[in-house]
Formats: C-alpha cells, sequence, structure tokens
C-alpha cells in the first residue's frame, strides 16, 4: 500500500491518531489474552457468551451491552492474525484518517463493523474476532471511491487489490481453517457501498 502513502501520510508528517489508537488497543487485548488462547478474558468482547446465532440469542446486548456490536473487532487469536490486520489498518485507516479526519474513519469502523460482526455472528455464531471485516470495508470504500473519485488523488494499486481479493477466495475455499468469511465479505459489501455513496458529495 505504499503507493497509497507517498504524499498522502508521510509526506505530510501526518500522525493519524486514531488508528494508532486502534492499532494499541488490539495489540494490548492480543497481550492480556495471552493472544487470544485465554477465551475467559474474552468473553466480555464477544459477541455473546452464549452459543446460537439469532437476535434474539444476543441475550446481553438485550440487556444494554451495545459494546458487544462493535468489539469483536478488537480481538484477535494468534500473533499472524494480529499482524496482518494491523497492517493493514494502518495502511488504510491511515490514508483516510490523515486524508479527511478522525471522526470520518470512526465514523467507517463502527457502521462497517457492526455490519460485518452481525453478519458473521448470525451466519456462524459468537466465537469470532478480527479487524479483517473493518479491513475489507476499508479496502472496499477506497476501492470504489478511488474508482469513481479519480480527482480525489486515492487510487488502490491493482496489484494491492488483487492479492487481497486472492486471500478472500482462499479463506471462502476453507484451505485456511476457520475464518471469519461472512465478516469479510459483509465488511466489504459494506464498505464498497459507503465508498458510492462519499462519491456523490463534492
Amino acid at each position: 500500500m505504499s503507493e497509497l502513502l507517498n504524499g498522502l501520510l508521510y509526506k505530510h508528517g501526518k500522525v493519524p491518531p486514531l488508528t494508532l489508537a486502534l492499532i494499541g488497543i488490539c495489540v494490548l487485548i492480543s497481550l492480556y489474552s495471552n493472544l487470544g488462547d485465554n477465551l475467559a478474558k474474552l468473553l466480555p468482547l464477544l459477541m455473546s457468551e452464549y452459543r446460537g446465532n439469532s437476535w434474539a440469542q444476543l441475550v446481553e446486548i438485550h440487556q444494554g451491552q451495545y459494546w458487544r456490536l462493535l468489539s469483536p473487532v478488537l480481538v484477535h487469536f494468534g500473533l499472524l492474525h494480529l499482524l496482518f490486520n494491523m497492517m493493514w489498518l494502518w495502511d488504510l485507516g491511515g490514508v483516510i484518517e490523515s486524508r479527511w479526519s478522525s471522526l470520518q474513519l470512526g465514523f467507517l469502523v463502527i457502521l462497517i463493523g457492526v455490519t460485518s460482526n452481525l453478519a458473521q455472528y448470525l451466519m456462524q455464531g459468537a466465537l469470532f474476532g478480527g479487524m479483517s471485516g473493518v479491513v475489507y470495508g476499508l479496502l472496499g470504500y477506497l476501492f470504489v471511491l478511488g474508482r469513481l473519485r479519480p480527482d480525489l488523488g486515492l487510487r488502490v494499486p491493482p496489484q494491492i487489490m488483487a492479492f487481497m481479493m486472492i486471500w478472500f477466495a482462499l479463506c471462502w475455499s476453507g484451505l485456511l481453517g476457520g475464518i471469519a468469511n461472512w465478516a469479510h465479505t459483509a465488511g466489504l459489501a459494506a464498505g464498497g457501498g459507503l465508498g458510492l455513496l462519499r462519491s456523490t458529495v463534492r
């Protein structure tokens, strides 16, 4: 993603505070939970502590624990899972935050995160986590916006998009084990839709 970042982030010396804060929180939670091995410590951050995959079974959320709609994006299982997602969050989130604002990035993370989490939960249940749904959403947002608004000077390099789509397909193939594929899919769709809406703003 260096082609995206050159002249948007480092050239102007901008530090993306929200992006850094999200990365820091994810790292701290990973350390606290021993990279996700201590599931008991992560239970308050999952969509639910109970088995099920219907809206009616989201007992804690119905009781007012609304943070659970978003907090699974902060949970990671394993070092590679954490590093991969943080690398892409730094690149994609940093571009959006530096070009526009922390508020806009925060809006995107919340909307895409909640959408991707709900999709994953409703399809496969509550035992999942990771920022990858948001990452795919930010990728879709920048890709669509870059195609529809070339005047903004934002362009996701074709080789980067190809890599991420190959990875997307590999995850769905089942060759990589248990992956939150519905979160990836819903995040990508939500981000692309938001990019379409944003392209109409002059």
